[in-house]
């Protein structure tokens, strides 16, 4: 399937900012077998007085941008074309939960794919007991890796309400978790903590989700936005699947795949600093658009 994406991520500043320094993190991955980005541009309002891509250890794009110029207003904005394949869903061919220990220690490359790097706590998300309370209440020790993921995805979108005005992107998770409300970022960073909370690796992926959903099904929760979800590591054998819990479903062929980390901190579209006094306003438009 391909798709056109567009992206307007908008600041104001109440007094000029003299000086700043962000990494964006705004261009859909190429993933072999899955996605493959045919065309993309970052465009940076005001021009920068410095600008750099690379690409950080987790494999994903991104462009840094420094200002030194006074300015009271920065867009960023992307415009790419995506050819997102379907991924049929695999066999269960997944160990048990207490088995998968034995298979992520058997693993010795600390590559920036391998399970090790989404086992322990991470900057965004401590550990806390309520999360593993949580995660053991639903599932059970001879469940399979896949099935104990679907599981916890499952039981979050019940217990759970989506709400954008419940929470901002400095909110905890534990605080949404207790409040269970919030949007695709606490519903994934929740999930997340209890996957891991059961020796499950997992991590956090940004991306977009499908505007218009296809004739006769309902539209999507956070299709206005970037969205975020989840990814867990099943065993050798499976390797890592994706699952959407705000809208309780394996990720497909709607899913478009921007980066990839432990928690929000490591895919942030926009993380920086900047000199400035007072506050500032923010906008956020997505169109993603099937051809």
């Amino acid at each position: 399937m391909l798709y056109d994406l567009n992206l307007e991520i908008n600041y104001t500043y109440a007094s000029p900012a003299n000086s700043g320094i962000h990494a964006l993190r705004l261009m859909p991955a190429t993933i072999p077998g899955e996605q493959k980005l045919l065309a993309g541009q970052v465009h940076v309002k005001p021009g920068p007085s410095e600008r750099h891509d690379r690409v950080d250890f987790f494999t994903n794009a991104v462009t840094d941008v420094t200002f030194r110029k006074a300015h009271s207003e920065l867009v960023f904005t992307l415009k790419a074309r995506v050819d997102r394949t379907a991924t049929p869903e695999e066999f269960d061919i997944s160990p048990a939960l207490p088995s998968l220990a034995r298979e992520v220690s058997a693993i010795q490359c600390l590559g920036p794919n391998e399970p090790v790097h989404f086992l322990s706590a991470s900057p965004r998300l401590p550990s806390d007991p309520a999360f593993a309370v949580y995660a053991e209440e639903h599932v059970s020790s001879d469940m399979s890796v896949i099935a104990a993921v679907e599981t916890i995805g499952r039981a979050l979108h019940e217990d759970l309400t989506f709400d954008p005005d419940a929470t901002t992107v400095d909110t905890p998770a534990i605080e949404a978790f207790e409040r269970r409300q919030g949007v695709c970022q606490d519903f994934s960073h929740i999930m997340i903590a209890c996957l891991r909370s059961l020796g499950v690796p997992a991590g956090y992926v940004s991306g977009f989700l499908r505007t218009i959903p296809p004739k006769g099904q309902p539209r999507l929760e956070g299709a206005d936005a970037m969205h975020a979800w989840v990814r867990a590591w099943c065993g050798i054998e499976v390797g890592w699947i994706e699952y959407d819990p705000t809208n309780a479903l394996r990720v497909g062929q709607d899913h478009i795949v921007v980066a990839r980390g432990r928690d929000y901190g490591d895919v942030a579209p926009v993380k920086g600093v900047l000199r400035t006094a007072g506050g500032q306003t923010t906008g956020h438009k997505v169109d993603v658009i099937p051809r």
